[in-house]
């Protein structure tokens, strides 16, 4: 575990790691590999390690390595680091970063899922944390937000116009909160600020723009 030091205090240890090198960028989106990130902890504390929490499954108690509520499905990951754990959770998502229907989800993408919240529990013991601060995913993040905010604001002046335009601002937002979630109309509210999809926010303003009484 190394000295005394960075016993004591090793999360300012993995917090001062100097990570630029090694960050990419996807999607507008800045992320640390989960090799990098698990190398450079490795590197500081050669005893970490980190596990996968399984699902129970059956009565039997046979494990499955995501979990799932029957409409989306996760992964957990707990990684120690001395005498401290943290555990994280991640939606198994898409490229689109839009969420996997649990009965679509394949070995292959828990495995993706894993690898991402790994890094993401070396983030909260430190490593590139500043990853996850706003001011480092400032493009897309603000893209999405300013999109959310314009939808609400459309959906609500659109609704005000007469019965029928709210029925159609009703249809129009649950079709695309149900193109996001991947969930039937029925099953979903139609809030815009839910979506953190920037493709389906434009599609969705534009045909918000359209409605009339």
């Amino acid at each position: 575990m190394g000295n005394e030091t960075e016993k004591e205090n090793y999360f300012l240890v993995l917090n001062s790691v100097d990570c630029s090198g090694k960050i990419k960028e996807k999607n507008h989106l800045k992320y640390l590999s989960w090799a990098s990130a698990w190398t450079e902890v490795k590197k500081k504390f050669p005893d970490a390690f980190y596990e996968i929490i399984p699902q129970i499954v059956d009565d039997k108690h046979n494990e499955r390595p995501w979990h799932d509520d029957t409409r989306t499905a996760w992964v957990m990951v707990r990684v120690t680091i001395g005498d401290n754990s943290v555990e994280e959770m991640l939606p198994i998502m898409d490229l689109r970063n839009k969420p996997i229907p649990a009965d679509a989800v394949t070995s292959v993408d828990a495995n993706k899922a894993i690898k991402r919240c790994l890094t993401k529990a070396c983030a909260e013991h430190g490593l590139a944390m500043y990853i996850y601060e706003g001011e480092d995913i400032p493009e897309e993040l603000s893209r999405v937000q300013s999109l959310q905010d314009e939808c609400v604001s459309l959906m609500k002046k659109r609704a005000s116009l007469s019965e029928s335009a709210k029925q159609e601002v009703a249809r129009l937002c649950k079709e695309a909160d149900a193109e996001y979630t991947g969930y039937s109309i029925d099953e979903v509210v139609g809030n815009p600020a839910t979506i953190n999809d920037s493709a389906i926010l434009e599609k969705l303003k534009m045909q918000l723009r359209k409605v009339r009484k």
